[in-house]
């Protein structure tokens, strides 16, 4: 096992496993019950890959990102329009015919302008 913390869950599943109590094994590594019984969960499903830890996020693109066909209509409007804020692209894309928010704007092309 690469990962220290990983290697510290399993010293701390073998140590409950050789006490046969789990609260004594985790007040002596320091872990709740709660933790070791994530930790042991984690073990049993997805075996020493279980106990690494990975980084908490989204997996893929965020379920709200606007369509491919938005976006490149909020980029080419930002490209041609630099001064334009989040809330005129909008109103600009709505009387093309297309809907998106003011958010949805700045998530795409971000909130600063260059004017």
């Amino acid at each position: 096992m690469k990962d220290k913390g990983a290697r510290r869950k399993l010293s701390l599943l073998e140590l409950a496993q050789e006490l046969n109590n789990v609260s004594r094994a985790c007040k002596v590594m320091g872990y709740s019950r709660q933790q070791f019984y994530e930790i042991r969960r984690n073990f049993l499903t997805y075996g020493a890959e279980g106990l690494i830890d990975r980084l908490p996020g989204a997996k893929g693109p965020h379920p709200n990102r606007v369509s491919e066909e938005i976006e490149t209509a909020i980029l080419q409007h930002s490209l041609d329009h630099p001064c334009h804020g989040a809330l005129r692209v909008e109103q600009e894309l709505r009387l093309k015919g297309l809907q998106v928010s003011a958010g949805g704007v700045r998530g795409v092309s971000g909130s600063a302008t260059s004017c």
